[in-house]
């Protein structure tokens, strides 16, 4: 994007609360810095318990963002329960024909694993929050030389096998318990060939086994090329046994290609990656 290029600023999912201001300005002051404009939503902060507004002012105020031509760009800030509420009430016709960019993370997964099921266009796994926390400097870095100079530093991930030695596919996922929320639904992509990026925030060793079964019993298991395993916050923080890596090769077919990386996840130095695309 260009130096002044407008942004737009969303929350599609939980409203921010109101103590979270100061860090919204933060945000506001960084992106300028980095040489964006953002536009705020009307919708950001709660106002009705967890809701910034209906899921149709929600969906409204994002369509405004795609159909608003000096948009370059859309950055969901939020997280949460949410998200999915808004998908029947967007334009997909919209989206499909415009050039920009959805970026959010966490919730969010619905509406990018949606974008991609109803119009092939690509999103980023990538809470733009992460460029005022704890790894603010490398983030500002890696975000800045990506979007504004167009190489891929906030992409370059590191990666592990743990069964097989490469993958191919386009990329799809990401929350894992949020992802799930699509399945039966005209909005789940279609996971065949794919590389299935899993990872989660919350939940211990029967949470994510239930996850793990309900994508067997989808048959996801057959159909992708391979999956991709984030980073589990709360396992990993209470060094739950078994750990996702021995739950998922537990389910998985032995022939499955399935990598880890610490660089996806809900962590503050996380890196994107792009949703809809071949990695």
């Amino acid at each position: 994007m260009k130096h002044g290029s407008k942004v737009g600023i969303v929350c599609c999912s939980n409203g921010q609360k109101a103590e979270y201001g100061e860090r919204i300005k933060e945000l506001e002051k960084t992106l300028r810095e980095i040489g964006l404009c953002p536009v705020f939503s009307d919708y950001i902060f709660e106002k009705d318990n967890v809701f910034s507004g209906t899921a149709q002012e929600r969906a409204k105020a994002l369509m405004g963002f795609y159909r608003d031509e000096q948009i370059k760009a859309i950055f969901d800030i939020s997280g949460g329960d949410l998200a999915n509420g808004i998908l029947p009430y967007l334009d997909y016709s919209v989206i499909a024909d415009s050039e920009k960019v959805f970026w959010g993370y966490s919730d969010l997964t619905t509406v990018i694993n949606a974008i991609y099921a109803k119009t092939g266009k690509a999103s980023v796994l990538y809470q733009v929050r992460n460029l005022i926390y704890g790894y603010r400097e490398r983030q500002k870095a890696d975000f800045q030389s990506t979007v504004m100079e167009g190489k891929e530093d906030l992409f370059r991930i590191g990666l592990r096998f743990v069964s097989q030695e490469e993958m191919h596919g386009v990329v799809v996922g990401g929350n894992i318990r949020c992802f799930l929320k699509l399945a039966g639904t005209e909005y789940m992509p279609d996971l065949r060939g794919k590389i299935l990026l899993l990872e989660s925030y919350h939940g211990t060793v029967a949470q994510m086994e239930t996850c793990l079964c309900q994508l067997e019993q989808l048959g996801a298991f057959e159909k992708v090329s391979g999956i991709l395993l984030g980073t589990f916050t709360q396992m990993e923080a209470e060094k739950c046994t078994p750990d996702m890596e021995t739950l998922v090769r537990r389910l998985v077919p032995k022939d499955l290609p399935v990598a880890v990386t610490r660089d996806i996840g809900h962590g503050t130095d996380a890196k994107g990656i792009v949703i809809g695309r071949e990695l």
